[in-house]
Formats: C-alpha cells, structure tokens, sequence
C-alpha cells in the first residue's frame, strides 16, 4: 500500500529556499520550548546548578597547572584572590571543585529530568487532545499507524533532545567558551593556533546540518508507513489469517522496513563522516598546539603549569566542540520529529473549523425534543471532492418518529446519519435541529442529544461494565445494570463468572456478534438520547440473537427520533415512514403499504427482490442490478 500523497504544507516547505527552511525549522523547535515555561523555576534552578558544574569543572585544569606549579616552587603556587598556596592546599580545593561538580551535575541532571519528562507529558497530552478533535475529514486521509507514530516515536525522538541533548549542548557551550577565554588568558600565541581551525569546523557543521536534517525526517516518515502497515495488519489479523496472507504482509513489512534502513543508515553515514572530520580535525589542531606549546616551553616563555593547562584547557575545547558536534547532529534529527508534530498540532479542530458560527441564544436544553430536517443537502467527501454523494436531499422527522433508510448500495444512506451528527459538513444546504441550524449548536451538546448502533459495532478492551458506562461516563452501577436489563443483555453478562467484571478483549472479540450488539443498545439506552441512529444494527446476526436485539432496539426506540438504516426490508415494515434514496436523492416516501402499492417504484421491486413477486413487483427480473441493497 502507497504511503499518503504530500500534503500541500508538505509541497510549500519543498519549495522554499534552504535558507528559509531552516529559519522555518528554528521557529519549530523555539515553539516546542514553550512547553518549558510552566517549569521555569526548576528549569533556571537546573540551569544554575549546571553552571556551577561547568565552571568547577573549567577550574580543574587551572588547578591542575596551579598544583604542578606549587610542587616545583618552594614557596607554593600564587592564585588569583587567595596568594601564595603550599602543594597540600592547592590539592584540596582540587578536590573540593571535583566533588562540588559531582554535586551539582547531580541536581543539574534531575532538575532538566523533572523539567522534561513533564515538558513531554504535556506535549504528548495535547498532541492526543488534538488528535481526538480532529475532523473526520482529516481521518479519511490518513492512516492509523502513521497518527500513532507522531505520537510515540515522533515525540519519543523530542525526549532524547529535550532531556539529553539540550543540557548536554548547554554544559558543552559552557566548556567551549569558557575554555576558550581561560586559554586566551593563558598564552595568546597558543590560543591563535588553536583557533584557527574553527572556521572550517563551523562550515562543516552547516554543510553536515543539512543533509542530516533531510535524512531524518525521511527517516521519520518511512517509520511511520512501517507502522501503519503493522497497526493494519493487527486490526485486521482474523482477515490476514483467513486469507493465509502472512506471507504477503510479512513482505509488505519489509519492504517498507528496507526503507527505514536505507535512511536511517544514509544519515548515519553522514553523522559518521561528520563525527570523524572533527576528531581529526580537533585532535589534529590540539597536537600543533602541544607541539608549538613545547617550544614555547624549551625556550622559557611558559611554565610548565601553564603548559599543562593550556593543554588540559585545549582538551576541553576540543572535546566540547567534538561532543557539540554529535549533539549538534542529535538535535539535526529532532529537527524532523518536531515539525511533524508541529504539523499536527497546527491542524484545525472541529471547534477551529466551527468559529464565526452565532451561538443559540439562551441556555441549552437538557435535551432536544428530537425534530430533524435535512434541506437541500449536498454532499461530497473531502478525499473525492469529484463526486457528489447527496445530491439537493430533503428529509424531515418530527419527535418520536422512526425514519427508516432504504435504497442502494452507496446510494448515500450512512453518509446522511454522518452528517447528522456532524461528523462532516454539508457543501450546501441546512441541518436543522428543533427548528435551528445544527451548526449553531456547541458540537459537544449536540452530538450528546444523538447515539447511534452500528452494523459492526467495536468494543474497548476492558469490561462489560467499562463498555456500557461509556454512554455516560460516570453512571452508577444500578443505572448500567438497568439499562443491560432493557437491552436484553443482563442475563448473558450475569451467566459469565465475572459477571460485568468480564474483560471483552480487544474490540470485544471475546463476546458473540449478538452480545456484542446488546451491549451497544445498553450503552445508548444509558446515554438516552433525543435522536437514535441504527445502522444495520441486526442484518449480520441469526434468528435468534436477532430477536433478543430486536426486542431491545424496541425499547430503544420509545419515544425518539430514529433512523434506521436497513438492507433487509423486513425490519423496516413497522417504520412510521421509509425514505428510499438512490443517486443520493429522496426518490420516495412512505409507509410501506403505501410504497409497495406503487406499480413502478424502486421499493416495490426491492420488496420483489427480497420477498417475491407477491410482495412487490409483478415483474422480478425488472431490476437486477438492484440486489445490492
């Protein structure tokens, strides 16, 4: 299966110059640090404890020379502020420094811990809070596995720069400046030397950036393909098996996986070559220093204090700018990850998509009396803005009516219950509710005032009592096991040894098609809603479940609004009126007598199709093409 196309953000950020696109990936990453700001404190208090580490360690190498110099001077070494120092002395504020930056490396490393892993429960808690928001436009065009891995791996990948790196980074600018300076201090000729190999340093680290930033964000993208392919093949395993298809999504998986190699080692090829031009270049660059240091020595200009620490300070640098480097390419990779996650939390939610709409005047009902009306709806999915699903659809039901919904397959009839609640928009036309435009409705509110038992319906994974108290979270138990008893369903749940207890499995594969549907009915009998949408909800069932679930969509049903979706024409027959819809259009309405009695309508010869001649049409081979109801 294709990977999704590029999106058009995907295209513009394509098309824009190198130097745009990296001010862009800046700004990315600048925006994710807002998520520090609530840890301010902490993150300043490991800020200055990571100072104070930094600049112990950067007064070990001075002490180090000061110490060599105090044992060759019988009088001691001199230092800044304190004067003359015997060997013993200089030896314990050596020491002193060493375990006051154990000290502080310790409360540096906790606090950024803190500060990150809280940093990263708040990201991950709104990319998930976005993610749920989200159109269903925005489904229909991507695929599970590749939402999950923003997620996860996405943000997993932001952990590593946010609690590692960005420290790590810090302590080593620290190092490099500082070190710099104190060598500056110490010999100016050596410092020249030393220093005259950053130019190229810096331009290798721009030229490097680059390549590793591309490489890892591809990288990123083939890892989300691999696992959607993985969360597919899982949703659908009983479907794989049945096919005996293992061999052909084993190969689909690496395919995709080979992928994910080839990128991930494309960029490590480059972070490699990165890393070993500054070994070279940095190592290289220390022993011209020790070199042209030596000579310095033999001819009197430096002691052999300063010598020591110049070089101990040059071994600093050198390994700061190396460290710098890797982190450096680290935060290149996490350069990826952050836009993609930035991507998804820039997308507009139903409310975003919602705003300019009025509000309802007044406060809102506890309930909708339940009045539908669809005016001149059309339709087309975003995915397939080419072909008009409804087409000017018109359908009205009063409160306490049951609508039923019969026509084709793909005549429209499951797009229209999406619309009703709003699951999409219609192009043109008005839902209305009681008398006003759906849209003018909080979407929360709304979708409250409507529940609706699919053909297939998905359960959680945990209990019976978890699945039906979802209708209203916070439900008492008396309230879930009344409303089990209306549906049918209290006598199976009690029959189980952990009665309501019972774990379903995932999507409820535990329990019978059947058990599955009385669960959906209880789960909508709590919720109590104005509207009731059953979409086909006992056509994949047999004789007898399907009685035990009929009686208690009857129940169900008392007193609301519903529409019913339906293949078989015979759990329609008692509809107060049927709606027939073919091309997306209304093309009759009726009750069933009065449809059936007409000579040359489409329900007549469904109801041949399905009955016989006696019970519609005297002609039953007039529309064979219609037997995919």
């Amino acid at each position: 299966m294709s990977r999704r196309n590029p999106s058009q953000e995907d295209i513009a950020l394509d098309r824009l110059p190198k130097a745009a696109l990296n001010r862009e990936s800046l700004r990315e990453t600048l925006a994710l640090a807002a998520y520090l700001r609530p840890y301010r404190p902490r993150f300043l208090a490991g800020m200055s404890t990571l100072f104070v580490s930094a600049a112990c360690g950067l007064a070990f190498p001075f002490l180090a020379g000061t110490l060599i110099d105090a044992a060759m001077r019988p009088g001691g070494a001199t230092l800044p502020w304190l004067g003359a120092m015997p060997l013993n002395q200089v030896a314990l504020l050596l020491v002193a420094a060493v375990a006051l930056q154990s000290l502080a490396s310790f409360n540096s490393a906790l606090a950024f811990n803190r500060v990150g892993q809280s940093a990263l429960a708040d990201l991950r808690r709104d990319c998930y809070q976005r993610l749920i928001a989200l159109p269903m436009a925005f489904f229909g065009q991507r695929r599970v596995g590749e939402l999950t891995s923003r997620v996860s791996t996405d943000v997993a990948q932001i952990e590593g720069a946010l609690i590692d790196a960005l420290p790590q980074l810090c302590r080593q600018s620290v190092f490099l400046l500082g070190g710099v300076t104190l060598i500056t201090l110490t010999s100016g000729q050596l410092t020249a030397v030393m220093l005259g190999t950053l130019p190229v340093l810096i331009a290798a680290a721009v030229f490097f950036g680059r390549r590793l930033r591309r490489f890892s964000r591809e990288t990123q993208d083939q890892l989300a393909a691999t696992n959607t392919i993985v969360e597919e093949t899982l949703q659908a395993i009983a479907s794989v098996k049945a096919f005996a298809n293992e061999a052909f999504e084993l190969g689909r998986y690496e395919t995709s996986n080979r992928r994910v190699l080839a990128a991930a080692l494309s960029a490590a090829r480059w972070r490699a070559v990165f890393v070993a031009f500054f070994i070279i270049a940095l190592f290289g660059g220390i022993a011209i220093v020790m070199w042209f240091g030596a000579g310095l020595l033999q001819q009197g200009k430096i002691s052999p204090g300063e010598l020591t620490r110049f070089v101990l300070y040059s071994t600093f640098v050198a390994g700061a700018m190396g460290q710098a480097a890797e982190l450096f390419s680290q935060i290149q990779k996490t350069v990826g990850a952050t836009q993609r996650v930035r991507e998804l939390l820039r997308e507009p939610t139903e409310g975003d998509l919602a705003v300019g709409r009025p509000a309802v005047p007044g406060e809102l009902p506890p309930r909708a009396r339940g009045a539908v009306a669809l005016v001149e709806i059309t339709f087309r999915y975003p995915a397939r803005p080419e072909t008009a699903v409804l087409r000017s659809l018109s359908l009205a039901a009063q409160p306490g009516e049951r609508i039923a919904l019969v026509g084709p397959s793909g005549a429209g009839k499951s797009t229209l219950t999406a619309l009703l609640l709003r699951f999409y928009d219609p192009e043109s036309g008005r839902l209305l509710l009681d008398g006003r435009d759906a849209r003018d409705y909080p979407l929360p509110w709304l979708r409250a005032q409507m529940a609706i038992v699919p053909q297939d319906v998905l359960l959680f994974g945990g209990t019976i009592l978890e699945n039906i108290a979802y209708g209203r979270p916070g439900a008492d138990e008396a309230a879930i096991r009344e409303a089990a008893r209306q549906a049918n369903a209290d006598d199976f749940i009690r029959a189980f040894p952990e009665g309501y207890g019972t774990i379903v499995g995932d999507r409820g594969i535990q329990l019978s098609g059947g058990q599955r549907q009385r669960v959906a009915i209880a789960r909508a009998i709590l919720k109590n809603p104005a509207v009731l949408i059953l979409d086909e909800a006992t056509s994949s069932l047999d004789s007898e479940s399907e009685a035990q679930v009929q009686l208690a969509l009857d129940r169900l049903m008392l007193g609301r609004t519903t529409f019913i979706i339906a293949h078989r024409l015979a759990t329609v027959r008692n509809a107060d009126r049927i709606a027939v819809i073919e091309a997306g259009q209304v093309v009759e309405l009726g009750t069933h007598d009065e449809l059936s009695a007409r000579p040359d309508g489409l329900y007549r010869r469904l109801s041949a199709l399905q009955f016989g001649p006696a019970a519609g049409s005297s002609e039953p081979g007039d529309r064979p093409g219609a037997s995919a109801i």
